[in-house]
């Protein structure tokens, strides 16, 4: 009896553990305490918002193909509500989803942490099956797209008249944001409290998602793909309207020759065309840093593997390919900054000119160098864990610093109604655009964070929308130069604001500074001029 003691009392010490370990599993798991995702049995459990009827549902997001359900059962995943103190009452923790998969355009409702900060190279299916997957799924997804949109936005393309970008574009007039249900006016709106908004579910400027957020990464507009259909995604399209996007190609002034203008002369500077155009204009080492900014390397989606949302590999995307002739495209993507994937903000490719005179260039993150932001976007994800499979992309700080180099150069667009303290010049200035500038400094209160020869503080700054809304809070924000504008719609960093004037009625509410429409116009007036 007693040589089995031991053992007996070691298997009760091991049932009791596994014992525990299974309460406290189950205690937790599909909690924002959890790495383990809460499985939905033989069916994918999608809490998906319907946006185009304003309402949410539950919807059984079972892809169309075999293959794909078979995903859903071994991925599954389900609405789980759970409410912390420290998390706001009627948020939903982020739904564990795979590659590929249909993910919620309101998610800013979600909130909590990933199964896991690294990615994997591995697709949930054989190509020829994801190909064959995302053939079924996109015509939907882009037609829900275009629905929730159409609910959001009204893109009427009427432009300003009188107003084109540095290159000739007309500029579209807004605001095209719609007006909440049963509001006339944004008037209106403006003159109820934030406790009304917010009690309502009425605030117009919500945050804009990627349309396929488990698989993210670059959307290039129409523009773009039509001259290089290498970048023809299988899975989702640009949902913004060309109107509203920037110049395709865009001038391209230098600090260093502002009497050549565009330097380009209205051409896109490629790998093939850089020497010619740029030949006896910069120094070797910025020319060295140029070819650099023009070279595709392969990204997450991207690339020469199965690994990819094109369906045929490629050689990758260069740093113009969105920031194309030191500007901007007008593509989105999502910061690299945060996990979940479903947590990280879309984020539209900001311009490059007049980067010379900041101090921060990300977002979210303090990056206070260009060269230092050449180093760390691995992949455009922040996940060098990827380079086993899809290959390096880092390059010597040596090489970094001659693209940071070139960069350095990249000037504003002309500005002529301004004198050099970037004031208006009175008599060049009409009334309206002075009175504009007025208010900008005074009642706008836009000269509190937009001052400078840049207008702009060079700090991030937390608008906390969550105010007005039940909300994710999304933190402090970089603000972005004013300088040159009118090139880069849409605005804030994920386009929510299509125009100029919706970025006026945006503030207007924000900070309550009730103006006027009469006042509204003129502060769009005074940033043309910008």
């Amino acid at each position: 009896m007693k040589k089995y003691l031991p053992k007996a009392i070691l298997t009760l010490a091991v049932i009791g553990l596994l014992a525990g370990i299974t309460v406290t599993y189950e205690k937790y798991r599909g909690t924002d305490l959890s790495r383990v995702p809460q499985l939905a049995g033989r069916r994918l459990q999608a809490a998906i918002v319907d946006d185009t009827k304003r309402e949410s549902v539950t919807l059984v997001a079972v892809a169309s193909s075999d293959v794909a359900s078979d995903t859903g059962k071994r991925h599954g995943y389900r609405e789980v509500s759970a409410s912390p103190p420290y998390v706001e009452e009627g948020l939903t923790l982020y739904p564990t989803i795979e590659k590929g998969m249909r993910t919620p355009f309101d998610l800013w409702r979600y909130y909590g942490r990933g199964v896991s900060s690294f990615g994997s190279p591995v697709l949930p299916m054989r190509f020829d099956q994801w190909l064959d997957f995302h053939r079924k799924q996109k015509p939907q997804l882009m037609e829900n797209v275009r629905a929730y949109m159409e609910s959001r936005f009204d893109f009427s393309e009427t432009p300003l008249p009188n107003a084109t970008m540095s290159g000739g574009k007309p500029i579209m007039k807004g605001p095209v944001v719609r007006p909440p249900k049963g509001i006339e006016s944004f008037e209106e709106l403006a003159s109820m409290s934030v406790e009304e908004i917010r009690e309502q579910d009425i605030f117009p400027y919500k945050p804009l998602a990627h349309p396929l957020q488990s698989t993210a990464h670059m959307v290039f507009p129409r523009e773009w793909v039509r001259v290089h259909p290498e970048h023809e995604r299988i899975d989702v399209d640009m949902d913004i309207p060309e109107s509203y996007l920037p110049e395709f190609p865009p001038p391209l002034y230098l600090t260093t020759h502002k009497e050549l203008g565009d330097v380009t002369n209205g051409r896109e500077v490629t790998l093939d065309n850089f020497f010619e155009i740029f030949d006896g204009l910069l120094t070797p080492e910025q020319m060295e840093g140029l070819k650099e900014l023009l070279r595709p390397t392969p990204t997450t989606w991207f690339n020469h593997t199965d690994h990819r949302i094109t369906e045929k590999p490629s050689r990758g995307v260069a740093c113009f390919d969105c920031h194309v002739n030191g500007h901007t495209n007008g593509a989105f993507e999502l910061g690299p900054d945060s996990r979940p994937n479903m947590a990280r903000l879309r984020v539209d490719t900001p311009t490059m000119r007049g980067n010379y005179n900041l101090m921060q260039l990300s977002s979210k993150r303090s990056v206070r160098s260009m060269d230092h932001f050449a180093e760390i976007e691995e992949y455009f994800d922040g996940d060098p864990g990827m380079q086993q499979s899809i290959g390096p992309r880092a390059a010597k700080r040596e090489v970094t610093n001659r693209m940071g180099d070139f960069n350095s150069i990249i000037d504003y667009p002309p500005a002529p109604k301004l004198d050099p303290l970037m004031r208006l010049i009175p008599k060049l200035a009409t009334e309206q655009e002075l009175h504009g500038e007025k208010l900008f400094h005074g009642k706008a209160q836009c000269a509190k964070c937009h001052y400078g020869p840049a207008f702009v503080d060079d700090y991030m700054h937390d608008l906390k929308l969550e105010r007005f809304f039940v909300c994710r809070p999304e933190g402090p924000i970089k603000t972005f130069p004013l300088r040159g504008i009118k090139d880069t719609p849409p605005y804030l960093h994920d386009g929510r604001c299509p125009t100029l004037h919706d970025v006026v009625e945006f503030f207007n509410l924000v900070l309550e500074l009730h103006l006027s429409k009469e006042e509204k116009e003129d502060l769009v007036a005074y940033m043309l001029c910008l």
